[in-house]
């Protein structure tokens, strides 16, 4: 059971943070529908292959500054700060997303595998987002900075990006009909999941302040 809450922390942080409609699980559909399952899998590997150490190092970040009680504070300040700008900016200022279509070539499983690397490299937002995700489910002792307890919880994340990726190579025909629907509204799904998120950041800056 000590090692079920970190798999599952980690499961369910990688899920959503992967299940948005983006252009890594969007290509992975594509490569699908164009290639087949075989080379979509393949280009799922490269990116769950980076994913892991983008996981790794985010959570060894945060094992640093966890030891730093100010820094930790100053982390969710600044989150905070962050979450309440994007939630401003994603409601009332963003325009709406316009869906693309991108036109993918045929290509052998070892280039799609190094695709897949490339594109989930080029995405820097997994390491910041991990390191807010493991320092807040430590102070709420979801999480400990403890070897098996890492292991089980990078794990867990990339058991959860493997599944989300997977989700949209299975299920790509329900999805895409769904795609319009989502892109239309984007800005108002991640303006309130910051929302809710710095709400939740104030909430643990107050109780510091004031316990």
């Amino acid at each position: 059971m000590a090692l079920l809450t970190p798999l599952l922390s980690g499961f369910l942080a990688a899920f959503i943070g992967i299940i948005p409609p983006g252009l890594i699980n969007m290509t992975a559909a594509k490569v699908n529908l164009k290639e087949g399952k075989k080379n979509a899998l393949w280009f799922v590997a490269g990116a769950v292959l980076v994913i892991f150490f983008q996981v790794s190092l985010a959570v060894f970040f945060a094992r640093v500054i966890d030891n730093r009680p100010d820094v930790v504070t100053l982390l969710r300040e600044v989150g905070f700060v962050i979450f309440s700008v994007l939630t401003v900016y994603f409601l009332f200022i963003a325009k709406e997303p316009k869906a693309k279509k991108s036109k993918i070539k045929k290509t052998s499983k070892k280039s799609r595998f190094f695709l897949g690397m490339l594109l989930s490299g080029l995405n820097f937002f997994p390491i910041p987002y991990y390191v807010v995700v493991s320092v807040t489910l430590a102070s709420y002792h979801l999480f400990a900075f403890e070897n098996n307890i890492i292991f089980t919880f990078v794990f867990g994340s990339v058991l959860g990006s493997f599944a989300a990726l997977y989700s949209y190579i299975g299920f790509f025909g329900r999805i895409e009909k769904k795609t319009d629907y989502l892109m239309k509204n984007m800005n108002t799904i991640i303006g309130s999941i910051t929302g809710l998120i710095a709400v939740l950041t104030l909430f643990n800056i107050l109780t510091y302040y004031f316990s």
